[in-house]
């Protein structure tokens, strides 16, 4: 029986149950989920660096996208006010749309 010990989706418990399976499962206590979700987060990340097609690399995205909200809901974060610090720092630092790549940093 393999043992998989890491954060699923939340319906994947009844998935495993209507193709004939049983699974053993519990409810993470919240500084256990945000764990669990940054160690997620991290293997998705890595997924959507190796996607090499669109449909997958967008997939991923949406993995990563579902795992921030799970993250907000811990820190008890609206994604509005996540939206507007998101915003204010591209205000004073830029986003990352113009693909600028750093080079060196010389001291004068």
């Amino acid at each position: 029986m393999p043992i998989y010990n890491k954060l699923v989706r939340d319906l994947i418990p009844e998935v495993i149950e209507k193709n004939g399976k049983n699974c053993t499962t519990r409810i993470l206590a919240p500084e256990d989920h945000l764990t669990e979700i940054k160690l997620k987060m991290q293997e998705e990340a890595l997924e959507f660096k190796d996607a090499e097609e669109q449909k997958d690399a967008v997939e991923e995205l949406a993995d990563i996208l579902e795992l921030v909200h799970a993250a907000l809901a811990v820190y008890e974060v609206t994604y509005e006010e996540l939206e507007q610090v998101r915003l204010e720092k591209k205000v004073k630092r830029g986003g990352f749309s113009e693909g600028i790549y750093l080079l060196e940093v010389e001291d004068i």
